[in-house]
């Protein structure tokens, strides 16, 4: 199975994700693809089809909040009953509102609220710790310098990686994750073979090692084959 984040990991490179795709393809055993995306579905889904890579047999949507599974990527109502307890959007939303600097974004639901900020990370700071001091359940996510999102505090791409490896994944299976930013850091520091592909945003290269961390030296899905290789190949 492959875990893998869409925007500058999987998708980034035409030439990479051929080469990946055809040799996946030329494997014995299927590689099943879930993708782990900030994404909502909406917009994971034009990304799909404007990339033309395959459809996903699970897509976990909005930094691990939203999860889909199957053909027809059907919600787990399992997970979206978590996500909804002890979630208190407004109240998040009116403490942001006192930072001028940081613009919501604009999202079909609030399964997670998300922020864009421009060279600002004192403010970024005094949120971070007001809504600490507030003792709102939450979890709060800065990546790539530029965007905030504060999900359920259960939530997170790790979180929902992890339930859907005990609750889909056969338990044999051979599994890479995937990233290349910082709300994958979570992911990536599972203990599972993992990868972080050179083209990576500097918060996610900074993070610590592991003994299943592979830092490939390739951009994109060229770092997700380099590091298959390094896990798999016989």
């Amino acid at each position: 199975m492959l875990a893998t984040d869409l925007d500058g990991t999987l998708v980034g490179s035409e030439e990479d994700l051929k080469v990946l795709l055809k040799y996946y393809e030329s494997l014995d055993e299927k590689v099943s693809l879930v993708y782990v995306t900030g994404r909502h579905k909406g917009s994971a889904l034009d990304l799909i089809r404007e990339a033309k890579i395959p459809m996903p047999s699970i897509l976990i949507s909005d930094v691990g909040t939203g999860i889909y599974v199957g053909t027809d990527l059907n919600v787990d109502l399992e997970w979206e009953h978590k996500m909804k307890s002890n979630w208190d959007p407004e109240a998040i939303k009116n403490i942001v509102s006192k930072y001028p600097t940081i613009f919501p974004q604009k999202l079909p639901n609030e399964s997670r609220i998300s922020y864009t900020v421009k060279e600002d990370n004192e403010s970024v700071e005094k949120l971070k710790q007001e809504l600490v001091l507030s003792k709102i359940p939450h979890k709060f996510i800065f990546s790539s310098g530029r965007d905030i999102d504060i999900l359920p505090e259960s939530s997170g791409k790790g979180s929902a990686l992890t339930y859907v490896i005990e609750k889909y994944v056969d338990t044999n299976a051979s599994i890479l994750i995937a990233g290349d930013s910082g709300n994958d850091e979570e992911m990536l520091s599972l203990g599972y073979p993992s990868v972080i592909v050179a083209n990576a945003q500097p918060e996610l290269l900074a993070i610590k090692d592991h003994p299943k961390l592979f830092r490939a030296t390739q951009n994109c899905a060229g770092g997700i084959y380099e590091a298959w290789l390094h896990f798999y190949s016989k």
